[in-house]
């Protein structure tokens, strides 16, 4: 069933509008191959392929926590979340530029 699953998002994978038509890679450029190695238990290939992956689902995972559970700090830890986040993707991002 699993593989079933990853065998599905290996083959139905977008192409990057992007890197298509611009010919130079975004800041989400391989987070759908990241997340597929993240699947297959790849930690370390997912890390390289994209790295705000992981933070990015902490991210999703702590929001869909507060709107269930409604947390007294939960839109401050949000917010920093949210900054975390994308520090990391515009750092990885101007690393990928510049290698």
């Amino acid at each position: 069933m699993f593989e079933k699953i990853i065998n599905f998002l290996e083959s139905h994978q977008q192409a990057c509008f992007y890197k298509k038509f611009i010919g130079i890679e975004c800041p989400g450029c391989g987070m759908q191959r990241s997340f597929i190695e993240l699947l297959k238990f790849n930690f370390v290939e997912s890390f390289v392929l994209f790295p705000a992956l992981t933070s990015t689902l902490v991210l999703l995972l702590y929001l869909a926590l507060h709107l269930i559970l409604n947390f007294r700090k939960g839109a401050n830890i949000l917010k920093d979340l949210f900054i975390f986040n994308t520090t990391i993707v515009v750092l990885s991002y101007i690393y990928k530029l510049l290698t």
